[in-house]
């Protein structure tokens, strides 16, 4: 797995997945499990690793190295 994802779109990612977390305590009933959707943004900021990102070939970590 080759490292695509910067430490800009990092902080990004995680301020987005905070966003998505909080959901859970604005929603009501159901909607509230919306707030899941905040663990994909999470994951790909521990990893630094996006495949949407691999998929379209775009990068925006500056050191290109191999995990």
């Amino acid at each position: 797995m080759k490292l695509n994802v910067g430490s800009a779109d990092k902080v990004v990612r995680y301020i987005l997945a905070l966003v998505f977390f909080s959901l859970y305590f604005v929603l009501e009933g159901n909607m509230r499990y919306l707030a899941f959707i905040g663990i994909v943004p999470l994951v790909t900021a521990l990893m630094s690793w996006c495949p949407l990102y691999s998929l379209f070939g775009i990068s925006t970590c500056s050191t290109k190295s191999n995990n």
